[in-house]
């Protein structure tokens, strides 16, 4: 069996009401990725701010010993709910199916009130980048249904880790 691939994963929470002591979210995703066995690389908390947002991701996307990225907040339909806005320009390719296939496993917890959901994903400088609502409900189904495996180097027949971790002077 192949062995796993540890990942350096970053945590962001985006959030006007937590602090880092009251974010159950981000400590549901901290939790799970350490109990998979990657690394915390790094976590922070902003407000709903798409600048803020923006700028938090770019310095992580830029940060080459960091190869996932999750984002927890501001992808509801409010004015103020802008990850997607704010995360969008900086893919170099949308994870179309990671909307799609989240929104399918909430829909059994949640009914409808699934589309309200903008959770997107996508590939930028070799980093991937999960966003999902700020819920805990929302980070297990984000986290457990879709992301484990996909960070997980001994998924098949696909995942994520060989796109994250390959640098063109190993070829």
């Amino acid at each position: 069996m192949k062995e796993l691939k540890p990942l350096n994963i970053a945590v962001l929470t985006v959030s006007d009401s937590r602090t880092l002591a009251t974010d159950q979210s981000g400590n549901i995703l901290v939790e799970r990725l350490q109990k998979a066995g990657h690394q915390l690389g790094d976590r922070l908390l902003v407000p709903d701010n798409i600048y803020q947002i923006r700028a938090a991701v770019s310095q992580w996307i830029a940060n080459t010993d960091l190869q996932a990225i999750l984002v927890t907040g501001g992808t509801g339909f409010t004015a103020r709910d802008t990850t997607p806005d704010a995360l969008t320009p900086l893919f170099d390719q949308v994870i179309e199916g990671y909307g799609e296939l989240f929104r399918q496993l909430s829909y059994t917890d949640i009914g409808t009130s699934t589309v309200q959901s903008r959770a997107v994903a996508g590939i930028a400088n070799r980093t991937v980048v999960f966003a999902m609502p700020g819920s805990t409900g929302a980070c297990r189904t984000a986290w457990d249904g879709i992301i484990q495996q996909q960070l997980d180097s001994r998924h098949q027949p696909c995942n994520f880790v060989a796109m994250v971790t390959y640098h063109p002077s190993y070829a």
